[in-house]
């Protein structure tokens, strides 16, 4: 009996010591810096989904994740501070949004994991190496997920709303990479379509007001591509828009209700959710460089009846037929 008795213990102390271990793990808090380029509809419903998509597999703010979220307000002084101030305080992953953000975070922090999103070309913006592809590992301390618009798509919709216009302006900021990959295929769009693009270009979010009222006079209607500069102030190009009557179209569903009177494009909910599910995976354990990044590839066309009345576009039955959501 006696020598039975040690053994039983031993195997009862070491199960109490594995179950210990187990619930410590799962009660281990996870640290998550977030970091975006600036404050609008698209790159806030990008962050919420991200977090959603973590509060899916049970990584939940209060119970086992803090949050650090920070916005850089468009400065890039910002955004390195920001960065390192992540890296200091040796954060468990970072959630970075959009380019400028992401190569500030890629410039200091080499061993955390971090998850991009809101990035249109992670390859030409050397934010995954130059040999990768969607759907591909990076094999480095990053993955993510990137915002490639469909542009000759939309531009070939908008132009569905009003055939009657030819001259089409986009404002934007010629500093941000996605925005120039945008452009130049809006430019390719409107020559296979036969229209005019005329462009109006901003340094910073105050100059919007003004690059807005430059373009009257001179188009018949406004797209705003994937420019964090100039959606980040919509609501001046909106007022500008309704004021002349000029329609105005947006590339994130998000603008919509902002006052564009129709987006083919993407949810940035999805993209941020999507990007919290690769989140979930690095903090159970997966390296963030086995994780393969890629697009978000569902679009939807969302249509503003209201504002259409105010830039005056007469809204066809069809296309209210095809919308996904019409906002009334």
């Amino acid at each position: 009996m006696r020598k039975s008795f040690l053994p039983r213990i031993l195997i009862l102390l070491l199960s109490a010591f594995i179950s210990t271990q187990g619930v410590a793990d799962q009660r281990k808090v996870f640290r998550i810096g977030v970091i975006k380029i600036a404050a609008h509809a698209a790159l806030d419903a990008d962050e919420k989904g991200f977090e959603a998509g973590l509060a899916s597999a049970g990584f939940k703010e209060g119970v086992n994740v803090i949050y650090d979220r920070q916005n850089a307000q468009g400065d890039m002084g910002k955004a390195n501070a920001i960065a390192k101030k992540f890296v200091d305080q040796q954060v468990d992953l970072i959630h970075s949004i959009a380019t400028p953000t992401t190569k500030a975070v890629m410039d200091v922090a080499k061993e955390i994991p971090v998850v991009f999103s809101s990035i249109t070309d992670p390859v030409g913006s050397q934010i995954v190496p130059s040999h990768s592809a969607p759907g591909m590992k990076t094999g480095t301390n990053l993955t993510g997920v990137s915002d490639l618009w469909p542009v000759f798509l939309q531009m070939q919709t908008y132009a569905k709303f009003v055939p009657e216009a030819k001259r089409w302006g986009t404002i934007y900021n010629p500093a941000e990479p996605n925005s120039v990959l945008h452009v130049t295929e809006m430019r390719k769009a409107a020559k296979e379509l036969g229209l005019t693009l005329v462009e109006a270009i901003i340094a910073s979010t105050k100059e919007v007001p003004q690059a807005a009222a430059s373009l009257v006079g001179k188009v018949d209607a406004v797209a705003i591509t994937s420019d964090n500069t100039a959606v980040v102030d919509l609501e001046s190009i909106v007022k500008v828009c309704n004021e002349n009557k000029i329609p105005l179209f947006a590339g994130d569903v998000d603008s919509v209700p902002r006052g564009a009177v129709a987006a083919y494009g993407l949810d940035y909910y999805l993209v941020g959710y999507s990007a919290g599910k690769k989140a979930v995976l690095i903090l159970k354990g997966t390296k963030p460089g086995d994780i393969p990044w890629g697009p978000v590839e569902k679009f939807s066309l969302v249509i503003n009846e209201k504002a259409a009345a105010e830039q005056g576009v007469v809204l066809s039955p069809e296309l209210l037929k095809r919308a996904d959501k019409v906002i009334r």
